[in-house]
């Protein structure tokens, strides 16, 4: 069963907040640290993951990140701060080193 991944990234000032929806999380953000496309997230430095749920299917996935796109700023800071109250990067680990070398 495939599984749909809606997150959020911020950039490192924790000023920006991008939210989308990937089948890949660790691909999406690897792109992201590694600024492979040019998109919202490369040009506002968005590459920490700081929140994210899983769904089964596509349809619930892309419903979710249209009614979070349309939330408050407060109200999404508030789901962030919920499960990740320091608002670490979630993916810290997932790539070898500082450098985005690939999945560890």
């Amino acid at each position: 069963m495939e599984t749909y991944y809606v997150y959020m990234v911020c950039n490192k000032c924790y000023t920006t907040v991008y939210i989308g929806v990937t089948n890949d999380l660790e691909r999406r953000i690897y792109e992201d640290r590694n600024k492979a496309n040019k998109s919202f997230t490369s040009k506002y430095n968005c590459d920490r993951l700081v929140w994210y749920e899983d769904h089964h299917d596509i349809h619930v996935a892309i419903s979710r990140e249209k009614q979070l796109k349309n939330w408050k700023r407060d109200w999404k800071n508030k789901l962030i701060q919920e499960e990740n109250p320091e608002w670490n990067d979630l993916a810290e680990d997932w790539f070898d080193g500082d450098t985005g070398a690939g999945p560890a």
